[in-house]
Formats: C-alpha cells, structure tokens, sequence
C-alpha cells in the first residue's frame, strides 16, 4: 500500500513512494466521460539512484500528454463503447441487427472488457486472426460440441464435435469496418487520443465472384416455378429485372404501366426478427426497368387472374394492391425471407445449391453478354456509382461479352475470295499455320490490362470515363498496388488510356 511519508506533490500531478522503494507519478487527466469519475494517468517507476529524476520526467511526460489530448480520459472499455456506438448510429433495422450480431457473438467475447485507450493494433490483428481461425472462439480446440440448435434440446447424431470453422472475409471486414466506425466516436468525443483500428492491418476485401445459373439451369429452374402461377410469374420477374428480392415483394399494380411497358420500383421490404415493413430501395432512389413483351404478357394475364379471384369473393382488387400479396385484395406483402428459403429448397429438389438472389446475377450477366451496356444494366439493377458496382462485380462477364463479339464477327465475315489461274478458278485457301507453343501463366498486371482492355473495346468505359483507381484494382484483384499500377501503365504505353498526376487514370479519346 503507498504511504504519504516522502511523497513530493506538485502543483500539477503527484509522486507518491511506495513500500517497495519505487515511485508512482499520478496526473489529473480529467473527469471520465463515462463514469464521472476523476480519472488520472498512472505510472510506476523502479526504485534505485536515479528513481526521482526519472519520476520527475515522468511526469512531466504525463502532463504534456494531457495537455495535447493524446491519452484517454476515460477507462469505458470496449464494450461500454460498442453499446453507446449502438444508441447513437443511424442505420436500417436490418444492419442494426447485423451489427449486433456482431458485437454480441466476436466483438464483445474478445474485447469487451478492454480499456478503449489501452487497444492498440497487436491487439487488432490478434482480434481478426482469431476470427480467421474460428468463429466460434474455440480458445484452443477445447472439446465442445456444434449443436444443431442453441435451444434446449435432446442431443443426437446432429449434435457433431466440434469443428473449427473460419469467420468469412467479408464478415471479418464488417467488424473492423463496425469498429472503426466506433473508435472514430471515441476520438470526436475525446475518450482516446488516437483511432487504433488505422494501426491494425485491415482486412482484405473479398473479391466478388457472382455464380448465377446457367441458361439450362434457368429453364430447369423456371420450368419448375411455374408448377405454381404465382410463383413463377415471381422467379420470372426476378430473372428477367434483376429486381431484389424486397423489392418484388413490395411490387405494386399501379407501378406496372402497360402501355409503355415499364416497371417502376420505389419501395422494398425489409425483414428482421419475423417483422416486416415497407421501406425505400436500397440506393433510396426509385428507378425504371423497361420489360419485354412476354413479361407484360404474363403480367396482363396474371392481373385478369387475380382480379377474377378477388370479384369471386366478392372483392374489388384495387389499382395499388400488392402483386404478390397473400391477401385477395392485395393488402398484405409476402415475407422476404419466405421466398428465399422457398427457392434454395426447389433448387435443391433438382440438384442445384442455389439460392435467390443468384438470379439477380443472372439478369445482369445475361445482358452483358448480350452486349448491353454496363450503365444500362447498372441503372437496371439499382446500382450506384455510374456503373462502378456493376464493373466491379461482373467484370468477368464484361471480357466474356467482348470474345463473343468477336467469335460472333468472325462467323460473319465473308468468304475468302476466288483467284483466277490460267483460266481456272482456284478457291484461296489459308495457310498452314504452325503448332502453337504451350501457354505461358498470364502476368497479374497482364490479366488486369487485358480485362480493362475488353472493358474499352466493348464500350463498358468509354472515352474520357476514369478507370476503378489502383486501390479498387488491388482489392479486386487481390494483388499489390505496384501491380494494379503497372497494369494502368501498360495501357498508358500502348496510348488507350491517359495518365495525368493528381487525377484517375480516363480512358482515351480514339483520335
């Protein structure tokens, strides 16, 4: 226990002996935001000749820290803050029950009861590598059991041993992304000096690889659907609009004009916890998708169906009603989560491992291989950015689109030309060409140029478009900056893109 016998006070802070022989030095640092109580900065300096002039450093030390603000006025942990993070943030309900998710299952075992001012990025790291080695926290592959459910139950042969299974990338980065945005509060309100989730390696984004069905697929798929009228005219929609799941569920008469054949989505339905509830698109902005004869064929026949069913109980459909409500009057909307566990299961009765929102996949790969251009599809599927999205994630297929092109161009060429001989006629024939050598690995910087390459050719990015910048082509790629650089410098060098200093690469104008 420290005794006052010896101890120096000063105007500011304190040096205090304790019986060992060493000195404590204590700073004010102010009252804790949290708890209100005076908080102050400690620390404890080894006995020996020379323990004065060094707790005197001390704090002097402590006391300018104080004074640039750079060490915590609070001793709120982790998960004090993750829970005031919660009250204060604004978000959608079903982000905000990710986020706790997140907190309750990862964030607030490891963490939580860590001083916000002593989580430095070692401990960051250590937190993801965690996450990466098991996401249940098997804290060295103790036995424990995967149950089949977390509620009471008689344990049988689904109850496994326990296996240790990693955590996704992209959860990983929804963690750091939720903490990062959390400790950010943390410095703005002055409980720490710095944000330590900068000094932590951030996760890798994971590199979107869509998987929608084939096209035999989708008519298998479709086939099956249509067992049931309503259904399918459902799966239909989603595979010809590439409209979200929420908002088909929230599709509207009045939103369907007839005449013009367009489609209007404004709203969605979300779904957290069993409670449903009408909300904006995803982007907040309503959007048009123009539809094809067949779809507003089946449409037009599925509205005569429901207003016939409606008039047989002696109901009148209204013009706002719900498409897929049901209701008969089209009051009440379908549950999203309903029409996906509906679809993984008719999937898997054929033999596919598929779930719904694949099928938005297939919409926009379709019309990139049909050679629809990327903000076309962009504006069809509700994506933002200008088509960057849609860049990103269907970048494969835009390639795709481009070598179909030209396969389809060379079936299109004319005949070789006849040459006239001695009186004959002699048919051109082309020439031998010799074995192609074995293929070589394609460079990473070469793979990436020739993707932005097609992207040009086709007209995804046209003249005076910028490039995604190095640091999207990095994390898509999942390759170093020097290699996503090269890959813009090779295109520079070869005159179809223009590189100036301070501004993203843009594509170049023909002439």
């Amino acid at each position: 226990m420290a005794t006052k016998q010896g101890a120096r006070r000063r105007q500011r802070g304190e040096v205090e002996e304790l019986p060992s022989g060493a000195l404590r030095v204590r700073v004010y640092a102010g009252a804790d935001p949290v708890t209100g109580k005076r908080h102050h900065l400690t620390e404890t300096v080894p006995a020996g000749p020379r323990a004065a002039a060094q707790a005197e450093k001390v704090r002097t030390r402590l006391l300018a820290e104080v004074d640039a603000g750079r060490q915590p006025k609070t001793t709120a942990t982790v998960g004090q803050l993750m829970k005031r993070y919660l009250e204060i943030v604004r978000v959608e309900p079903s982000t905000r029950q990710g986020y706790e998710g997140l907190v309750r299952n990862h964030i607030a075992p490891l963490l939580g009861d860590q001083q916000v001012g002593r989580v430095r990025g070692e401990a960051l790291d250590s937190f993801y590598a965690e996450l990466r080695r098991c996401r249940v926290h098997c804290r060295g592959g103790r036995a424990i059991v995967d149950h089949r459910t977390h509620v009471e139950h008689q344990c049988d042969q689904r109850c496994l041993p326990h296996r240790c299974r990693p955590l996704g990338e992209g959860t990983i980065r929804h963690a750091h992304n939720l903490l990062n945005g959390a400790f950010a509060l943390a410095v703005r309100w002055e409980w720490v000096g710095t944000n330590p989730v900068a000094q932590a390696v951030a996760p890798t984004v994971p590199a979107p690889n869509p998987e929608p069905p084939t096209a035999p697929q989708a008519a298998r798929i479709a086939s099956e659907a249509w067992k049931d009228p309503t259904w399918g005219l459902f799966v239909w929609l989603a595979m010809t609009t590439g409209a979200r799941r929420g908002e088909l569920c929230a599709l509207r008469w009045n939103r369907i004009d007839f005449g013009t054949g367009v489609l209007i989505i404004r709203s969605s339905i979300a779904e957290v916890g069993g409670r449903t509830w009408e909300k904006d698109t995803k982007t907040h902005q309503q959007r048009r998708i123009v539809l094809d004869a067949q779809t507003l064929a089946l449409l037009r026949a599925f509205l005569v169906h429901s207003a016939e069913q409606a008039a047989a109980l002696e109901i009148a459909l209204p013009e706002d009603g719900l498409v897929f409500s049901t209701d008969p009057d089209g009051s009440s909307w379908p549950k999203p989560g309903t029409a996906t566990q509906r679809y993984s299961r008719m999937c898997a009765r054929l033999g596919y491992a598929m779930h719904l929102h694949q099928l938005r996949h297939y919409s926009a790969t379709e019309l990139i291989s049909g050679g629809v251009d990327i903000r076309t599809v962009a504006g069809r599927l509700g994506h933002g950015g200008g088509g960057a999205t849609t860049l990103r994630v269907y970048s494969a297929w835009v390639a795709e689109a481009d070598q179909r092109a030209s396969s389809s161009l060379a079936a299109r060429m004319p005949d070789l030309p006849n040459l006239v001989r001695g009186g004959g006629v002699t048919a051109i024939s082309a020439p031998a060409l010799p074995a192609p050598p074995e293929e070589a690995p394609i460079d990473p910087f070469k793979k990436i140029a020739a993707d932005l390459d097609a992207a040009i050719r086709c007209g995804v990015l046209k003249p005076g478009d910028a490039l995604p910048t190095i640091k999207d082509l990095a994390a898509q790629y999942r390759v170093a900056f020097s290699t996503a650089h090269r890959a813009v410098a090779l295109l520079a060098e070869r005159g179809q893109v223009v590189v100036s200093r301070g501004r993203r690469a843009e594509v170049a104008s023909p002439n």
